[in-house]
């Protein structure tokens, strides 16, 4: 928005004479009015990029015509003048919108160089606003979520439903299904558009170390601490903030989440004083946390509160049909990212494709078109290019056995992490493996601690200790 249209209004006839003169000088087109009711009434017949109204002023006064302006023609900037010595009548324009103010007398430099000012700050604002169609167009349902299965079709419209709100929503679905991606277009197809979007996998972080990532802590809060933190939701704050993972958040943790959603307002581990958010939330898990709300390894109450509006994503295998558009988008992004030579797949490869079982989902499809692009000798991706793809094991008939089992899981897995980033993987992978063998052992023994210890064969003082570290809920007396 280049300023080129110009209103003044003054109730003083030299006021208004001298700025037309200068203004025009300078090349804008200037309209003027004698006082607020016709600058009112000028405003709502033509755009103006600027407006230079006198505080005082018959018949409607400057403060009320710039509240107008920002209610009407909010893209207007306004620059406000005023006789009074006083910081008042400023103070009061600056709180309502003014872009700035002027104190007559006034030498015409100092207008200059406020035009010049709003100038290169609508020059910025034209940036952001092409940034944010940039965006925009980028996180648009139907291009960077690829599919026109009747499952995504679904989701589309629940996507359409509530991206312009600001309600809560949960997305779940398997690993690799897109909740991420689901939740950026949530963001950036909504009013928080141009705030922060801040995403933490609550699985990924140390359960002692999480509390301090999402409310952040003092200095000296605890051994480390050497220096205050900010945590994820003051990050966020204004914008929206991404819990993926968080049926792996601990109960006493879960508990101080539901507070701040209820109260707008966190509390730095190691502190006093309390934080005003303002932050949307989108919450992701691929557990199904009703089970775990049965349990009572998931709050009930949290649950209603994140699931205001759930977005269900099916599994790769269950929208077979959008395997092909899929595809050939990894393998357009392959050719712009890493400038392989590769042009399409071959017919034989998007059938061996539609075959596979995908455990891994849409990011095991990823990483797979990403290897053969970058591997192949051919233009064609062929299905030689997919060694072992077309086996009983990748099609989803793994051999019997639980360690067979285990290693085409953790083997899927691995593969949709970015194990760069990771510094603790041994450990994570052990709870996930631990937590739901102690589940199901209680569960056969109806929670006999004595029993499921001798079963998996350690001490009860181990098994109590892993039931409290894994943040097992036992049912007394079952």
């Amino acid at each position: 928005m280049s300023i080129h249209r110009i209103l003044v209004a003054d109730d003083e006839e030299s006021i208004r004479w001298v700025l037309s003169k200068a203004l025009k000088k300078q090349g804008f087109s200037v309209d003027l009015a004698e006082d607020g009711l016709q600058a009112r009434q000028m405003s709502r017949t033509t755009d103006y990029d600027l407006a230079v109204i006198d505080i005082k002023m018959p018949g409607l006064q400057g403060i009320e015509l710039l509240q107008i302006l920002q209610e009407e023609s909010p893209e207007t900037l306004v620059i406000v003048m005023t006789a009074e010595s006083t910081m008042e009548n400023a103070v009061a324009a600056m709180k309502n919108g003014a872009y700035d103010y002027l104190t007559k007398p006034f030498d015409l430099d100092a207008l200059d160089a406020i035009i010049v000012k709003a100038q290169k700050a609508a020059d910025v604002s034209d940036q952001i606003g092409q940034l944010r169609e940039e965006i925009q167009d980028q996180y648009r349902f139907g291009r960077t979520i690829i599919g026109n299965s009747q499952a995504m079709q679904v989701v589309y419209k629940v996507l359409g439903r509530v991206a312009t709100s600001d309600v809560t929503v949960l997305v779940v679905g398997e690993s690799g299904t897109g909740k991420e991606l689901i939740a950026r277009a949530v963001h950036y197809n909504s009013p928080r558009l141009g705030k922060p979007f801040i995403a933490i996998n609550c699985a990924a972080i140390p359960r002692d170390l999480l509390e301090s990532e999402l409310f952040g802590h003092e200095k000296g809060a605890f051994t480390g601490a050497t220096e205050r933190k900010a945590g994820k939701f003051e990050q966020a704050n204004g914008g929206t903030l991404f819990l993926d993972e968080i049926g792996d958040m601990p109960l006493e943790l879960q508990a101080k989440l539901l507070r701040v959603l209820q109260e707008k307002e966190i509390t730095r581990t190691g502190g006093s004083s309390t934080i005003a958010i303002d932050v949307r939330i989108v919450a992701a898990s691929n557990q199904d946390l009703n089970t775990m709300v049965r349990e009572k390894t998931f709050r009930e109450d949290l649950f209603y509160r994140l699931n205001v509006v759930p977005i269900e994503l099916p599994p790769l295998r269950e929208r077979k049909e959008d395997i092909r558009d899929l595809a050939e988008f990894f393998l357009h992004r392959a050719q712009q990212e890493m400038g392989v030579n590769v042009s399409e797949l071959s017919k034989e490869a998007i059938n061996l494709l539609e075959r596979h079982n995908w455990p891994g989902n849409i990011r095991e499809l990823e990483n797979l078109i990403k290897r053969a692009s970058l591997l192949t000798p051919n233009q064609v991706l062929l299905p030689t290019d997919f060694p072992g793809l077309d086996s009983p094991d990748h099609l989803g008939t793994p051999e019997d056995s639980l360690e067979a089992l285990v290693a085409h899981k953790l083997q899927s897995s691995l593969a949709q992490m970015n194990l760069q980033e990771l510094d603790n993987l041994y450990e994570m992978v052990l709870h996930q493996v631990e937590r739901p063998l102690i589940n199901i052992i209680l569960q056969q023994t109806r929670c006999n601690q004595v029993r499921t210890a001798e079963i998996l064969g350690i001490n009860r003082n181990t098994l109590r200790k892993k039931i409290t570290t894994l943040g097992i809920t036992v049912k007394r007396g079952e």
